[in-house]
């Protein structure tokens, strides 16, 4: 029999969307086919520690992943035979682990912003998802909109401001926010997840604390026209040809009005997901089109969920948001997406490891330039 192919799951992280993490990769490592994958846990605690975290002491019923605190640090390297290896930090704390791929089940700033993934180049060790640029592209909700904007996919009109010029002069920040928007708008950090910082302004007076609030997060927040829309997902699968799943729609509850971490997380009843979409055949066709569009666009690989507006009004659909490495929860609209398609979740595992490991290969055979 073949040994099995090592495979690091990366969890925690030192974005906001930690906690999200931890029970995003519970879900992997209960879903990963033992049969053909060893398994090894790695956590990121919020201070940036990378530690080895004992498959054996890890509770398979775990719906979070813990982090132990006294698990051994690690760090990722190269053995002599240029395959990866995890070395603990600490001489003779454990052995150097040999590993395949890595499965990066993170969210948010530091971890799939392409941060990460320069690291996982720089270390030359194959990993699931995006590379550096569209990881950094996707997750900046500017630059990812100019690019889907540019391929010739529709995008709801947006502002953007600086925290240095909200400092410099608030007031013409506050002017410029809403040029050419009507109320309501939404204010979104641009390199954020989840839902964290993001507000519903209904009225002049909340625009300033809703912006205080984002540029807790970042140093660019997004202003954008609020429409009376629905709520639209896809899910993308690389493989011979891009794969887009049958779309689902999201219906928030009516006391979170929109889409918001509370919903998505804290609340169980905090929207009805409608999968597939109640949308028409027409309209299916089309938002499947557009997603794989946007995956195209923005240069990603393996997988992405790619969230769009349904204007009730017009009946155009207005594209969102990207995420290249979306939510593994048990209640996670991209696995369940697949599902629906046709794609079960450990199938949808395995595929996604030996994409990883293809891409790899593929680029260990490009000429580099130089001899060695």
């Amino acid at each position: 029999m073949a040994d099995k192919i090592r495979v690091v799951v990366l969890y925690g992280g030192r974005s906001g969307e930690h906690e999200v993490s931890l029970k995003s990769a519970a879900s992997v490592l209960r879903h990963l086919d033992r049969a053909r994958f060893e398994v090894i846990p790695v956590s990121i605690d919020k201070t940036g520690r990378w530690q080895w975290n004992d498959l054996a002491a890890i509770d398979p019923a775990e719906t979070s992943l813990p982090i132990m605190p006294d698990a051994p640090e690690m760090r990722l390297a190269r053995g002599a035979d240029g395959r990866g290896v995890l070395l603990p930090v600490v001489e003779g704390a454990t052995d150097p682990i040999a590993i395949d791929v890595v499965f990066p089940v993170m969210h948010g700033p530091l971890c799939e912003d392409g941060t990460v993934q320069g690291l996982l180049e720089l270390a030359d060790i194959a990993y699931v998802g995006s590379g550096v640029l569209a990881s950094a592209v996707s997750m900046d909700k500017d630059v990812a909109k100019r690019l889907a904007e540019f391929a010739g996919v529709p995008v709801a009109p947006y502002r953007v401001l600086t925290r240095k010029a909200y400092v410099a002069d608030r007031a013409a920040a506050l002017t410029k926010a809403v040029e050419g928007l009507t109320l309501p708008v939404f204010v979104k950090p641009c390199n954020m997840g989840s839902s964290v910082g993001i507000h519903k302004v209904k009225t002049s007076d909340a625009l300033g604390p809703a912006l205080d609030d984002a540029f807790r997060y970042d140093l660019k927040v997004l202003v954008e026209q609020g429409i009376d829309a629905r709520e639209i997902e896809v899910a993308v699968l690389e493989g011979e040809t891009l794969f887009a799943s049958v779309a689902s729609e999201l219906n928030p509850n009516p006391q979170h009005e929109f889409y918001s971490y509370e919903a998505k997380y804290l609340d169980p009843d905090g929207a009805r997901v409608d999968l597939p979409a109640r949308l028409d055949a027409a309209q299916m066709e089309r938002v499947r089109a557009l997603a794989v569009q946007v995956f195209a666009a923005l240069e990603c690989s393996d997988l992405a969920r790619v969230d769009f507006f349904l204007d009730r009004q017009t009946g155009e659909f207005y594209f969102n948001e990207i995420n290249t490495l979306p939510g593994f929860t048990s209640i996670s609209m991209y696995p369940k997406m697949m599902e629906a398609s046709g794609v079960p979740y450990g199938e949808l595992l395995t595929r996604l490891v030996h994409l990883a490991l293809d891409r790899h290969q593929q680029r260990h055979a490009l000429e580099r330039g130089y001899s060695s």
